[in-house]
This record gives C-alpha cells, sequence and structure tokens, in this order.
C-alpha cells in the first residue's frame, strides 16, 4: 500500500507540474525554483512533513520534499546557531543528495559518454 500511496502522491505532484508547463509560458527552471519556495513555506509551517509521513517518498523526493528538507535544516540549526543558522542550516540537511546526484551524474557521464553542442 505505500507504494501506492507515494505512486499517488507522486503523480499528483507531477500532473500539477505538468499543467503549469503546458498552460502557462513559465519557464521550466522557475516552475522547479518555485516549487522548492513552495516547499520550503509549506515546510516552514509544518503543513508538508505530515504529507511525507502518510506518502513516504511519493512527497519526499520531488523537488517539494527538497525544499522541505532545507526548511527543517534551517529550522534546526537557527535553533542550534542562532542567525549563523540561517546560512548553514540548509547545507548541512541537503548536503548528502546534492553529493549523491553529483557523484552519480559523473559515473552517468563516464558510462553514457555525453556530447556538447
Amino acid at each position: 500500500m505505500d507504494y501506492v500511496k507515494a505512486f499517488i502522491v507522486g503523480g499528483i505532484i507531477c500532473a500539477i507540474v505538468q499543467i503549469f508547463i503546458d498552460k502557462t509560458k513559465l519557464l521550466p527552471g522557475r516552475i522547479m525554483v518555485g516549487l522548492v519556495v513552495i516547499g520550503s513555506i509549506l515546510g516552514a509551517f509544518g503543513l508538508y512533513q505530515p504529507i511525507i509521513d502518510w506518502a513516504g517518498a511519493g512527497a519526499s523526493v520531488p523537488l517539494l520534499g527538497f525544499g522541505n528538507t532545507l526548511m527543517k535544516g534551517i529550522k534546526e540549526a537557527v535553533d542550534n546557531h542562532g542567525l549563523l543558522g540561517l546560512f548553514m542550516g540548509g547545507f548541512t540537511a541537503s548536503a548528502v543528495g546534492i553529493s549523491a546526484a553529483l557523484i552519480f551524474s559523473y559515473i552517468a557521464s563516464w558510462i553514457f559518454n555525453p556530447k556538447t553542442s
């Protein structure tokens, strides 16, 4: 059942984003930044964590989940380090995901021999 919940929530998020891409003149990069900002705002008010608890990876993997992770890291760092935590909390919370993305994309570039245009 966990897979079904993740599929449904992830699918709804992707469908909404696809509608924004198709029906607005917003560039995909701006839509992605908007998703991170929305995830951060929902995380700041504690509204996104219940969705993650219910849907698991269906809610934590999309960019909304990344924004939520950034906000959780900032909240924790501000509680521990004061104002300085505002600048370091997001990096600390998201470092593993960003590092994994960089490492796996580098390995993929060895395997698939990318071409520059």
